[in-house]
């Protein structure tokens, strides 16, 4: 990994409060923990971890845990729904702010109760400037949108839940 994507990493680490970061994908595996107080510098202590695949290449798409702080933790983590059997969770893969709509201006992709189709643009995840679009993994119904426009949202966290078929 290359010092920018480190000093990337380590900036979203301190906007976020994250105190440990791990990103495993085809390139190796990442981990970055701060130290327990943060210094007047903003400098964050970096483990890094070697690289191993337990995987064959390309076999699954990075993934990332996030931890925080048990403090900046209490309650923040919205617990998934219960679900139908037909109902599936759409979850945010990465750390960012959720935003319903292209530009403030413009309609929502998605209402509740809309019908969708498989690969059709959900929502978007910005993230260190960047526009990523969700889209539908099936195709289905949206039965419920979890998140507020403008939201902060986590890896993992429940966007939307979706019925199959």
């Amino acid at each position: 990994m290359e010092a920018r994507e480190l000093k990337a990493l380590l900036t979203l680490m301190r906007d976020y409060g994250l105190v440990e970061l791990e990103i495993e994908d085809k390139k190796g595996k990442v981990r970055l923990v701060r130290g327990g107080a943060p210094a007047a510098s903003g400098a964050a202590e970096v483990q890094l971890a070697p690289a191993v695949r337990a995987e064959a290449p390309g076999a699954a798409p990075a993934k990332i845990a996030l931890k925080r702080a048990a403090e900046n933790n209490a309650g923040a983590a919205q617990a998934p729904p219960a679900l139908a059997e037909n109902q599936r969770i759409v979850a945010s893969p990465m750390v960012g702010t959720f935003y319903r709509a292209a530009s403030p201006d413009a309609t929502p992709f998605v209402e509740e109760n809309d019908s969708v189709r498989k690969g059709q643009t959900l929502c978007i995840i910005e993230a260190m400037k960047m526009m990523n679009e969700i889209e539908a993994e099936a195709g289905g119904r949206i039965v419920k949108i979890l998140c507020e426009n403008g939201q902060p949202v986590e890896y993992g966290q429940p966007l939307m839940v979706l019925e199959v078929g």
